[in-house]
């Protein structure tokens, strides 16, 4: 229940964006990921990002949804998926969690040194 105040003089609760579903959903699956293996990812970051950049920027632009960047000196790696090719590709809320905890997971195994299919 959200009361009237200042900010919302109806008492309605804000519709979530696009951007903040994509970004609710991510940090669920991130959680789940995290707390699975907190001492492994405690030094990765996880983000997201409207669209992927250009070619060459942070990668070879082989990934559309998402990217992983290694760590390099004192930056940390990070994983960033990207929400509009993933909103593209999967039309409704379950099949975009699908998508999102497939590539998740990828990146994961990867920064783990391990097989997808052994999470």
């Amino acid at each position: 229940m959200v009361l009237p105040g200042p900010l919302n003089p109806h008492g309605r609760a804000k519709p979530l964006t696009p951007r903040d579903e994509f970004d609710e959903l991510v940090l669920t699956l991130v959680a789940a990921l995290t707390a699975r293996w907190p001492v492994e990812l405690a030094d990765v970051e996880f983000a997201t990002e409207d669209l992927p950049p250009p070619p060459g920027e942070w990668s070879d632009g082989a990934g559309t949804f998402s990217c992983l960047i290694r760590s390099h000196g004192h930056t940390p790696a990070r994983v960033v998926v990207f929400r509009r090719p993933v909103e593209l590709r999967a039309k409704t809320r379950l099949e975009r969690l699908a998508l999102v905890n497939e590539v998740l997971f990828e990146h994961v195994a990867d920064l783990l040194g391990r097989d997808p299919q052994d999470l």
